[in-house]
């Protein structure tokens, strides 16, 4: 069988550290993700006007995460927590080809970032900053390492993240700031964590149309295994 080319979206950084000048980025893990579960991975540098000319070679997109965060005027908000760091080249690429994927009916997986991405693609709002704005808010960005849960999420029966993983609890990582906080009313929130954060997303209206608050390519669990088996079957 031929593999679905996946299309993955990188992070960007300015001069310094690993070169003199500014370079892209990405986790190997994504790419294992995708391959182990039967994907062709291949990397999306930021070229807003041409998202189109991607989204026509690729089957099926992931947008990833990033230590950055989405320009609340997007969604919305006159404010901007003190917190809030943009990569607004890195964003106007994400939109577009998000967008651009969602109109072509292509799966689309978001993840952490991604995630909240997505949500305001499909006209939702965020928190900018949990621990100011969740009472007895958990560790979202944990302090154990990233390859171990931090915490569990409760998965929504009747949804399609609770058929992937066929689980009404799931162990999961965290390494985040922000969330989602509201969708409308067609969007589903099919995953949420102990203290009510918005730990997962989808849209009953597209063939695949998934975000996650976890980062599932660290594979701590059966069920992060098996989002990327069905996330790489819906591009097949």
């Amino acid at each position: 069988m031929t593999r679905p080319t996946i299309g993955i979206t990188l992070d960007s950084e300015p001069a310094g550290g690993w070169s003199k000048m500014p370079w892209y980025a990405l986790r190997q893990n994504y790419c294992t993700a995708v391959a182990a579960a039967g994907g062709l991975p291949v990397l999306l540098p930021h070229e807003p006007d041409h998202a189109g000319d991607y989204l026509d070679r690729i089957q099926g997109l992931v947008v990833t995460g990033g230590a950055f965060d989405v320009d609340p005027a997007l969604f919305g908000s006159v404010e901007r927590h003190a917190t809030v760091k943009t990569k607004d080249r890195r964003t106007a690429f994400e939109l577009a080809a998000t967008r651009g994927a969602l109109d072509r009916g292509m799966p689309v997986l978001g993840i952490c970032g991604g995630q909240q991405l997505l949500a305001v693609v499909l006209g939702g709002t965020l928190v900018q900053h949990i621990p100011d704005e969740v009472p007895g808010a958990l560790a979202h960005e944990q302090p154990n390492p990233r390859t171990e849960a931090g915490h569990t999420v409760s998965v929504a029966r009747g949804t399609l993240l609770h058929r992937i993983v066929g689980t009404d609890e799931l162990a999961v990582n965290s390494a985040h700031h922000q969330a989602v906080r509201s969708v409308p009313d067609a969007v589903v929130v099919d995953a949420t964590a102990p203290d009510g954060v918005v730990e997962g997303i989808e849209d009953p209206r597209l063939r695949f149309c998934l975000g996650v608050q976890w980062h599932p390519e660290y594979a701590i669990s059966e069920g992060d295994r098996r989002i990327f088996a069905a996330f790489i079957a819906a591009a097949g």
